[in-house]
């Protein structure tokens, strides 16, 4: 038995973790049986409130109560969707669930490796936001637009809709407007965080852009299955788009992940971009507000490309639907059968509560889907907020050429405007079997087949 196997029986560093050495090496010098040991340890971290008195185990036992705990001595009950998930983002998920503020977790079939959480990794917490569980891009999103035009127009009028895009929104990293966009967002109050405040013109510089990584414009064929509010079941052309809070809500999760380190030095290492803050402290209050802003921020962004592009085309909106990932929620959740008021981070996952409408993107040549949430208690009322990441950016770039990539994209009646190789279709899961392991959270009602796709021009770093 040494320091990192008293770390994993989660016994915090510092004088705690002294005193379990110390607790060893009398142990082996009472003669007591070595075999007994782990076990005896393991008795001790588990309730140190029984063994304060006793002679030989009485300061490792008073260490521990002085020590605040970095691990719970079980993890929170947790559950997956999907089959042969990135082992790591599944350790990702167990990791997190170690932790003392978690209550409940769930992981879903889009599942790969992100800092602290996994991407599709989705955390309940009490009293307690983790800023790397929310994600860099703050309240990433999609919007999805359905547009009064016939849809022979998709190929007729290709040329004035690629002009729409690449006139009304902007890409790649720093992208901003020259004559900067109005949006009432930028009335809210952008002191609540220093951030926010030193930020504020940068944000609006930036309003109604689209960033670079898997952020994207797309036109396309909609097709409702149902009726869907007021819109009749049919074939329709559409605009759908993903991106979120941009430079500004990066630097608000670098400032607040610091914070949230800086508070908790004594997690262990993989555990460290797990950091929380309390929501009853200063820090996690402004943290919070924070985020919220981004949200209505990332929200602005996704109206403005919208209305733009719809006012530039001169056509009439028959449905406008949008839902945001990488961001917590306060809600009310049965947790192993009590109802408890908790955190949820949903960090690429979609909200699915009962009836609430959401976008499923495929990739840029394959199916992005309209569905509608069961509110299934199990996954926390969430589901994928994609198909998920298959392989690194930087095996993409080692794996795929241009030349195969359009002809595949051509096959299938895709006209790429711009994008990098790293988010070509191979680097995604497969749509279709990822809706398929989470049929029991979310009904499809339409279904979105992109035609026309922009996105950061190919080299561009990642913003996502």
């Amino acid at each position: 038995m040494n320091t990192k196997d008293l770390i994993r029986l989660g016994v915090p560093p510092g004088d705690a973790t002294r005193r379990g050495i110390e607790l060893i090496s009398r142990y082996i010098l009472k003669g007591l049986d070595r075999a007994n040991l782990a076990a005896d340890l393991e008795a001790v971290v588990h309730h140190p409130q029984g063994f304060v008195d006793d002679e030989l185990r009485g300061e490792f036992a008073r260490a521990l109560l002085r020590s605040e705990r970095p691990l719970r001595a079980a993890p929170a009950t947790w559950r997956q969707w999907g089959e042969n998930l990135e082992p790591e983002s599944v350790n990702q998920m167990g990791r997190a669930c170690q932790l003392p503020v978690a209550v409940a977790g769930a992981l879903m079939p889009d599942a790969h490796v992100g800092y602290g959480l996994p991407i599709g990794g989705v955390l309940a917490t009490e009293n307690a936001v983790i800023p790397y569980a929310v994600g860099v891009d703050i309240a990433c999103r999609m919007k999805l637009t359905v547009l009064d035009l016939p849809v022979r127009e998709l190929d007729r009028q290709r040329e004035r809709l690629i002009k729409a895009i690449e006139t009304e929104t902007r890409f790649g990293v720093g992208a901003n407007f020259q004559h900067r966009r109005d949006h009432e967002v930028l009335e809210a109050d952008w002191t609540v965080s220093p951030i926010t405040r030193q930020n504020q013109d940068r944000a609006w510089a930036q309003l109604g852009t689209s960033g670079s990584g898997n952020h994207f414009v797309e036109f396309g064929l909609f097709t409702a299955g149902e009726p869907i509010g007021d819109l009749p079941a049919g074939e329709y052309v559409a605009l759908l788009s993903h991106s979120g809070s941009r430079g500004t809500g990066a630097l608000v999760c670098a400032h607040y992940s610091k914070l949230a380190m800086n508070q908790h030095p004594e997690l262990p290492k993989e555990h460290r971009h797990l950091a929380w803050l309390a929501l009853d402290s200063d820090e996690g209050q402004e943290y919070w507000a924070a985020m919220e802003l981004m949200g209505r921020y990332a929200a602005a962004n996704h109206s403005l490309i919208h209305q733009h592009i719809a006012r530039h085309l001169r056509l009439g909106v028959l449905l406008d639907v949008e839902n945001h990932h990488n961001f917590a929620w306060k809600e009310r959740h049965p947790i192993a059968g009590v109802e408890r008021d908790v955190v949820v981070h949903r960090k690429g996952a979609t909200p699915a509560g009962e009836g609430v409408l959401g976008i499923i993107p495929g990739s840029m040549a394959s199916p992005g889907f309209l569905v509608r949430g069961k509110g299934n208690p199990d996954s926390l009322r969430s589901a994928s907020h994609g198909a998920g990441r298959v392989m690194s950016r930087t095996k993409a770039l080692q794996t795929f050429e241009w030349g195969k990539v359009n002809r595949i994209l051509k096959e299938r009646g895709v006209k790429l405007l711009s994008a990098g190789l790293d988010e070509v279709p191979g680097v995604y899961k497969d749509i279709h079997q990822v809706m398929a392991a989470q049929a029991d959270l979310v009904e499809v009602l339409g279904r979105f087949d992109p035609r026309l796709v922009k996105m950061a021009p190919h080299g561009e770093r990642p913003e996502d």
